[in-house]
């Protein structure tokens, strides 16, 4: 009773506030922890739903929940169709489409099997339970990639697969309902009436995406109004195709999003950040409703059958999907094996999964109603599995990079090859790019890795692993490239990540920059004149490593002049001291410049060979 009086207490607002909170909180904690933000998610919104009984979705937003959940899904689909860039697919390519013309019918055929087999489901409830279950979660795999940081090509064999194969499970789930409905007499339209529903769907996706291409490049539509006029062409598109066809809806904002990605748009960094953000939002809501909205009686009608279907879907039915499906490709058996052993469910498979669950119940099909305790623990399984094994077992592949983050060093220079080569022996790997072929000569002979080309074009993403990167540090002779390339990645990396050498004309008035603009800056006053003049009048590099015995303060005494370019923490976190001498732990490194005339003292050479 005291639980039925919580939940009633609590109203719209308080339950919105109460998401967000939850949702956000937990994907900062996540962050701080180093753990799957979705499986603290997942288990927030089970406390605070039917465990605590503090929340109830349906009772505090009634009618308006479905709604706005299908309406959040379309937003989380229509941003993952901003990611398809056909241009960024490179080798991937191959993969992509075998995955999705191979992999989804034949996920669908296995999916079934196991369920009719190992669930115990009627063929009518399996087939469509199976069609949803070609959905691997967009919304879970994007939190996912973001922590486990894999190389490139799976990165984004996983988020294509996911992305194209939503809506494709959605529509094959809407196809095998029509099935059931002929079969029971119940429908009369066919098929021919289905593929010109899912048609429309198409073009309405087609439409709308050329539509804002063509008033988006001809300047019809102010700057400030670009997000404002996307957002309602994107829920207007999806509010007709869906009006049209169920669940269509998904096909037609995927589509629109995929034809925008692609348009090569001025404005779209700035679309897709701010979609990014948005998305962010709606995955932590949505999740938190679902869990929330958890009916432990529904999952009491589970038997042991559950726990089978879980693990023939988990250890057969993907595995087998991916190996088939990636046969005859360039694909390694490194990433066919990650890929094959990655597929967690997500928010779309809950909702699509719970809704077809009525319509079969309602159409006399007596196993709809276990399709959504089957969907909400097949969620809940995969979630918590590849949350917890998608980052060791990929670091075990060697398809992500390790426990140690590179620094990138944009510019290749003088300074730029030092500061690699003290990188190198305190063993942080290292890049260097400039689009420049002669800059990078110095670095190239020093055997430090090289991009050449520029760091912010389209090469390099196609090129270089960012991921396998935390910090940037442009240090060119040009400031304002250095100030364009930090601001551009910011977004990426995260601002406390990037820095920029001290800029020439930083301290006049007339010509210092606004906060917002570039990284963080490095150095005292000194820029990069200064300090190539510094390596040119024979200064190097040391590293030194901070100990009990040996302190900061005993190291200044030996190195009165030495300038305190960079200190390495003991979990290899990067950073660059400002304004005088940094505060420096025990177990941390200095990256200094010291005089040519220095020599070592037997303290400091012990110490700066621990630091090799």
């Amino acid at each position: 009773m005291a639980i039925e009086q919580a939940a009633s207490s609590l109203g719209t607002v308080p339950a919105v506030a109460l998401v967000g909170a939850l949702g956000v909180g937990s994907q900062w904690l996540a962050w701080r922890l180093q753990l799957p933000a979705i499986v603290l998610m997942l288990v927030a919104g089970v406390l605070v739903g039917p465990v605590l009984g503090l929340l109830n979705p349906a009772q505090e937003f009634g009618e308006l929940l479905p709604p706005l959940i299908a309406l959040a899904v379309a937003v989380i689909l229509f941003e993952g169709g901003l990611t398809l860039n056909l241009h960024k697919l490179g080798d991937a390519r191959a993969g992509v489409l075998r995955l999705v013309l191979i992999g989804a019918p034949l996920g669908w055929l296995l999916s079934a099997l196991a369920l009719h087999y190992a669930a115990g489901l009627g063929w009518e409830a399996a087939s469509v339970f199976g069609g949803i279950m070609i959905v691997t979660g967009p919304t879970v795999i994007a939190p996912l990639l973001r922590h486990a940081r894999l190389q490139k090509r799976p990165a984004a064999l996983l988020q294509w697969e996911a992305i194209v194969n939503d809506p494709i499970g959605a529509m094959a789930a809407v196809a095998a309902f029509h099935v059931v409905l002929t079969r029971l007499g119940g429908d009369t339209n066919g098929f021919v009436d289905l593929a010109a529903r899912m048609g429309f769907a198409t073009m309405v996706g087609l439409a709308a995406g050329y539509g804002i291409v063509k008033v988006f490049k001809g300047g019809r539509i102010p700057e400030y109004m670009k997000v404002p006029v996307l957002f309602a062409v994107l829920l207007a598109a999806f509010a007709l195709s869906d009006h049209v066809l169920h669940e269509s809806g998904l096909l037609a904002v995927t589509v629109m999003g995929l034809v925008i990605a692609n348009a090569d748009l001025p404005s779209y960094e700035e679309l897709r950040r701010f979609k990014e953000h948005a998305t962010v939002l709606l995955v932590s809501g949505v999740f938190i409703l679902l869990a929330a909205s958890l009916d432990f009686a529904a999952l009491g009608k589970l038997t042991w059958r559950a726990v089978l279907f879980v693990a023939v879907v988990a250890l057969l039915a993907r595995p087998a999907t991916v190996l088939i499906s990636l046969i005859g490709t360039a694909v390694p058996w490194k990433e066919r094996l990650l890929i094959a052993l990655t597929g967690p469910r997500g928010v779309v498979l809950v909702a699509v999964a719970g809704l077809f669950g009525e319509r079969l119940v309602a159409a006399d099909v007596a196993d709809g109603a276990l399709i959504g305790p089957l969907a909400f623990a097949l969620v809940a399984a995969t979630v918590v599995l590849h949350g917890f094994t998608l980052t060791p077992l990929a670091r075990w592949l060697g398809l992500a990079d390790g426990e140690t983050a590179g620094v990138l060093l944009v510019g290749g220079s003088r300074l730029s090859t030092a500061l690699a080569e003290a990188l190198a022996k305190a063993e942080v790997p290292v890049l260097i790019a400039d689009p420049n072929h002669s800059h990078l000569f110095r670095a190239r002979t020093a055997g430090i890795p090289t991009f050449y080309g520029d760091i912010l074009g389209e090469a390099a993403e196609n090129s270089v692993e960012f991921l396998s990167f935390r910090v940037v540090v442009a240090m060119t002779d040009n400031d304002a490239y250095n100030t364009l390339v930090t601001t551009d990645l910011a977004p990426e990396f995260g601002r406390d990540n990037v820095w920029q050498l001290e800029r020439a004309r930083d301290a006049d008035s007339r010509h210092a920059l606004p906060t917002q603009l570039g990284g963080k800056r490095i150095g005292a006053g000194r820029g990069y004149r200064a300090y190539e003049q510094l390596l040119r009048d024979g200064w190097t590099f040391r590293v030194t490593r901070i100990s009990e015995e040996f302190g900061f303060e005993n190291w200044r005494e030996k190195h009165p002049e030495a300038i305190v370019f960079a200190t390495l923490s003991r979990t290899q976190d990067l950073t660059f001291p400002s304004n005088g001498d940094p505060t420096v732990p025990a177990g941390a490194r200095i990256i200094s410049l010291v005089p040519a005339s220095v020599p070592s003292s037997k303290a400091t050479a012990e110490n700066e060979a621990a630091a090799d």
